[in-house]
């Protein structure tokens, strides 16, 4: 029997996490079944069920790449010297979350609106009532608040931010501003990346009364 190829898993593996992220921001977690995400990726349950063992798998592996793929990207950015401004680094990283313009690193997307937000809300009310969904949300926001108050710390290190200020308060400032951003998408509808880069702008320029 011929090995099947890494890149072939892991193809297969991508397939199935899209699917049920689309199913999931259709129909919301509990009104998905196995059933729905098989017929979405037009796989048999064996097939399914070589990677995830379950909803609750699937959900878990998805808040986890996405979380995994924010962290990183504010590493990078952290290795800089300084850091892209606030606005810049944030709207990049949105853009690559939401799949805004057509982009998206995740692979996310829902009849061309991004599936992030919905599941973002889905996740917050989810952990309400299932502990182990909890504690990954939990690990995750540590690593990449983490990640998000190395950056500040480079801001501070290059005196384009007051270093009076502890860098984990800004880090989840931040982070707040960008899950609020999102929230929006979910709630009220889609708006351009640009909205919250222009609102940071616009907070970034505030000078005391003369």
């Amino acid at each position: 029997m011929a090995r099947v190829s890494q890149e072939h898993l892991d193809a297969r593996r991508r397939q199935i996490l899209d699917g049920a992220a689309r199913c999931f921001a259709r129909n919301g977690f509990h009104a998905t079944s196995m059933q729905d995400v098989l017929k979405e990726v037009d796989l048999s349950a064996g097939a399914v069920y070589r990677y995830f063992s379950g909803k609750d798998e699937l959900i878990a592996a998805i808040v986890t790449e996405v979380l995994g793929g924010i962290r990183g990207a504010f590493e990078e950015a952290a290795r800089q010297t300084p850091p892209p401004p606030p606005d810049v680094l944030v709207g990049r990283v949105m853009t690559q979350v939401l799949g805004l313009g057509g982009g998206g690193k995740f692979g996310l997307s829902w009849d061309g609106e991004a599936s992030f937000p919905r599941l973002m809300i889905q996740v917050w009310t989810e952990t309400l009532r299932d502990s182990e969904l909890s504690q990954v949300l939990r690990t995750g926001f540590v690593t990449v608040r983490a990640a998000w108050v190395k950056v500040v710390e480079g801001y501070q290190e290059a005196g384009l931010m007051r270093a009076d200020i502890p860098a984990d308060h800004v880090a989840r400032t931040m982070i707040a501003a960008a899950q609020g951003f999102a929230a929006q998408q979910a709630l009220f509808g889609s708006a351009p990346v640009e909205v919250i880069q222009d609102g940071l702008r616009g907070l970034m320029s505030m000078e005391p009364p003369r």
